[in-house]
């Protein structure tokens, strides 16, 4: 295990933004997961403004938020890793999450279909996922489930087993549901009923980033995030699809990194990922659970430093 130093990260990277919407798919995924309803993912394109590879289809990233999140979430690191790699970056959206459609199922199965279809709809040849959180879970998820599928995997704060979700999720969701009950005008609003559900402002913030104007002629916000579906799936956003690693590797390279400050990964549940991935490499990083944010040159030296190639 490896300590990264701190650094400032740099800004200005030219890094040129492709934005896509999307809707429900009708159809269904041809893969392993193929009796799972599709939901056709809304992404972000980074173009790195100096290309190592020929084109957006080859070697790119896939960057997926955790709970709550969104790509607009990992705009920052997203342009630098195109910058600094030469490679495309995808960031999605996941269902249920930003500007992607709404489904009634949320599990690391179904997330892990979209996200299979989402490469196989767009072509994408040998990608890397990178997820943090309930993102990190998905990235496992399909790396066990279709390994041929993607090369590598960096999973940011979570690990492949059963744990319990903290109950600073569902405390937020009645504080969201008190502010969508308000019908608030103005973020400052929302804020001051969020406050006994979160002390932490840059919490709260990111919470608040969920909320929208329903159509231009709405005064009211309200979250874009479908608060029931969620509340429903928290109990079972803890929990790993894969129990026994006798019974599935994943045998490429993998890369996990844990925050010094978070509980999510501890020591004891380091065989586990070792057993379920045995190529994999770990690097600690001196923040808490949210690290790209906290200590995002920190992450993107791990990230650059696993993916770069090797002589």
């Amino acid at each position: 295990m490896k300590m990264l130093s701190t650094l400032s990260l740099s800004s200005g990277a030219a890094v040129r933004l492709i934005s896509r919407r999307a809707c429900i798919s009708r159809s269904f995924s041809t893969s392993p997961l193929r009796l799972l309803p599709i939901v056709s993912l809304v992404y972000d394109l980074h173009e790195p403004p100096t290309p190592t590879v020929p084109d957006n289809k080859t070697s790119p990233l896939i960057v997926m938020h955790g709970l709550f999140g969104s790509k607009k979430n990992n705009r920052s690191i997203s342009k630098v890793l195109a910058k600094d790699l030469g490679r495309p970056v995808y960031a999605v959206d996941l269902r249920n999450h930003g500007e992607s459609p709404h489904h009634d199922r949320h599990d690391y199965t179904a997330m892990a279909a979209d996200v299979a279809e989402f490469i196989r709809h767009h072509g994408l040849k040998e990608p890397t996922l990178i997820g943090h959180s309930m993102g990190a879970k998905t990235a496992m998820t399909l790396a066990l489930r279709e390994p041929d599928l993607i090369a590598s995997i960096v999973s940011v704060d979570n690990a492949p087993i059963d744990a319990r979700l903290e109950s600073d999720f569902a405390r937020y969701i009645r504080g969201m549901k008190k502010i969508d009950e308000a019908d608030v005008t103005r973020q400052a609003e929302a804020d001051k009923i969020l406050q006994p559900y979160e002390e932490s402002l840059t919490i709260r913030h990111f919470l608040l980033g969920n909320l929208h104007r329903p159509s231009p002629e709405s005064k009211t916000q309200k979250f874009r995030v479908p608060l029931p579906i969620l509340a429903k799936a928290l109990d079972n956003l803890g929990d790993f699809p894969f129990k026994n690693p006798d019974e599935v590797r994943f045998e490429k390279p993998a890369l996990f990194v844990r925050g010094t400050r978070s509980k999510y990964v501890p020591d004891e549940v380091i065989p586990a990922i070792g057993q379920f991935f045995p190529r994999f490499e770990l690097v600690d990083i001196d923040a808490g659970h949210w690290l790209i944010s906290e200590n995002p040159e920190a992450f993107r030296q791990a990230v650059v430093r696993f993916l770069e190639p090797k002589d």
